[in-house]
């Protein structure tokens, strides 16, 4: 299925994988000292943890610059392009964002609080408990002015239950988790930063970090923003291919396996390759050993429902899809990959040249990630009548229901946008397409809904049905399901279900800075219309959508002064200098 992130070599028998003695020292003695880590961490009090988040938002803000630009030339992207901000964003802004709530909810927890006694708590359909979790700060109500997150619980979670066991790992700080072996992501850089950090706090585990071998330039980096953690002995960091990462998954020491990555790769690691694996699967003997938890992609969906548009809001959407999966070349597990249009929408023809304008004039980049070129070739034999666009590097598909097989199973991890045309409109279309994207897409990580703010309104409590209806783990309505990803306080992973026999999305959930036990998904909200055209969203004097002070977000990839505003972001993050943000602010109005 998936084709994301980490690719390891297949688990073999021990006798076909032995590596070499002067290999396995240096992994033996890393898991060793970890060990020993594993039981000064039980030692810290919560304080002392809160400390040190603090440690690592120093030392990662000092390598920012570094990583940012290091990220950006391993893509291909040159100094003076106009995407490096890209990398700033899913990069250390990712990162010093979620230590900051990482702080947070540990200094509550030291204080004897619960991580979410301030937040707002409501409901959703199926009396679901729901909790707020951004934004919490007027920082962020006026950066990320229109956006929220909330996190749904699963049914039967109260909001007395919800308090009470947030905190996960550090309600008994004393509980080692043992060591951990990280299997890092290779799209992403924040994403092995990010994962260790869960392990650490979430579960109390020590980690071993497996770089991807397409994140070999961010070692130094990563060893040095890290290095808080390094020092103590809570982790350490690996190179190597597919038999390193092999070798740790069955190493004895090791108390839990977390990947970042495809399907086939999940597989191979607990279940083997050949005819061993399909018997252990058969016995349900997995060759794997230790617990594992892992994100492993899907082919996201793109719900269009049909309402009535001007110009602006259909260009305005279409950049918004092209966005969604062209950002990182679209070699990102959660990038759209399928758009539901409706085939009685009157302006569906509109719609679809404004899409396929925005696909073609997107500013050009390398098609960079492992294998990408055999994924386009494989979709330019599947449909040879493919719009091929942005000078032949991208393929836009156009298709019916009935032959949108491959288009549906296949996450192609680079840039292939397909449109697949359902009937109806109005409640009817929205249910469709919510059936459609349940039964027939691979995977269960994210979807996305875009939706005009007269027909929210006359939909109702339907579109919060749908939503609910949706098996997904992040759902993004006026918003791309990656907003989720870059809030520390939503939760990212499958939808609740996943097991050893079939894992679609993966099993568990990563981030989650308020460390909610009973999660089933994070819903993201957005504003349908950027400024200025977002104050118009009234009826009757009542606000219908998000409100939005940014004319386009900075992380559309037609946004002409992308890098530049989502530096100065980052940079903000790092300092909190309000007279340089707003200069950062004044450039944004340039997108």
């Amino acid at each position: 299925m998936a084709t994301s992130g980490h690719t390891t070599k297949a688990p073999q028998r021990a006798a076909d994988e032995e590596l070499a003695a002067d290999v396995r020292a240096p992994l033996d003695a890393a898991i060793t000292e970890l060990q020993t880590g594993a039981r000064a961490w039980s030692l810290l009090s919560l304080g002392q943890r809160r400390t040190l988040m603090q440690r690592l938002r120093v030392s990662t803000a000092a390598v920012a610059a570094e990583w940012a630009d290091t990220a950006a030339m391993s893509k291909g992207l040159a100094p003076g392009h106009p995407l490096r901000g890209e990398e700033w964003l899913s990069g250390p802004y990712a990162a010093l964002v979620a230590l900051d709530a990482y702080a947070d909810t540990l200094g509550a927890l030291a204080a004897g609080r619960s991580p979410i006694e301030k937040a707002r708590l409501g409901t959703a359909p199926g009396g679901r408990t729901v909790v707020h979790t951004s934004p919490l700060t007027a920082t962020d109500r006026l950066l990320l002015s229109g956006y929220s997150t909330e996190v749904w619980l699963q049914p039967g979670v109260t909001a007395a239950e919800a308090r009470r066991t947030a905190g996960l790992g550090q309600r008994e700080p004393a509980a080692s988790g043992g060591v951990g072996l990280v299997l890092g992501a290779g799209n992403i850089t924040s994403i092995p930063y990010l994962d260790v950090l869960y392990e650490l706090v979430a579960f109390n585990r020590v980690a071993i970090l497996k770089v991807n071998p397409t994140q070999d330039a961010m070692v130094p980096i990563f060893e040095r923003a890290l290095a808080p953690l390094i020092e103590p002995g809570f982790l350490r960091i690996v190179r190597g291919g597919g038999d390193i990462g092999a070798y740790l998954t069955q190493h004895s020491s090791i108390s839990h396996v977390h990947i970042t990555g495809s399907d086939a790769t999940f597989r191979a690691i607990v279940w083997g390759t050949g005819g061993a694996a399909t018997r252990r699967r058969r016995e349900g003997r997995p060759l794997l050993k230790a617990p594992i938890s892992a994100e492993l992609g899907g082919v996201s969906p793109i719900i269009v429902v049909p309402g009535s548009w001007s110009r602006a809001d259909l260009r305005f959407q279409a950049e918004h899809i092209v966005t969604m999966r062209l950002h990182n070349s679209g070699h990102n597990c959660i990038a759209g990959q399928v758009v539901l249009i409706s085939a009685d929408w009157p302006q569906r023809r509109e719609f679809l040249h404004e899409l396929r304008t925005a696909y073609d004039r997107a500013p050009s980049r390398p098609v960079w990630y492992p294998h990408s070129q055999s994924r386009l070739d494989t979709a330019r034999a599947s449909y040879p009548d493919a719009a091929w666009c942005g000078g032949g590097t991208r393929a836009l598909v156009e298709t019916t229901e009935t032959d949108a097989a491959d288009l549906e199973s296949t996450e192609y991890f680079a840039p292939v946008l397909g449109v697949v045309t359902l009937p109806g409109t109005g409640q009817e279309f929205l249910d469709a397409a919510v059936r459609h994207a349940n039964d027939h897409l691979t995977g269960t990580l994210g979807a996305n809904v875009l939706i005009d703010p007269v027909t929210q309104a006359a939909l109702g409590d339907g579109v919060e049905h749908a939503i609910a209806e949706l098996r997904y783990g992040t759902v993004a309505l006026n918003a791309w399901t990656a907003f989720g990803f870059l809030t520390p306080t939503a939760t990212w992973g499958a939808y609740p279900g996943g097991t050893l026999e079939h894992a679609p999305s993966g099993m568990g959930v990563v981030h989650n800075a308020f460390l909610l036990d009973g999660v089933e998904r994070t819903v993201v909200r957005g504003p349908f219309r950027p400024f200025p055209r977002s104050v118009s969203s009234m009826v009757g004097g009542r606000a219908l959508s998000q409100g939005s002070v940014l004319p386009k977000p900075p992380w559309f990839v037609t946004s002409r002064t992308g890098a530049a505003v989502c530096e100065g972001f980052t940079r903000f993050r790092i300092d909190g200098d309000w007279a340089k943000m707003a200069v950062t602010l004044v450039k944004a109005f340039g997108a």
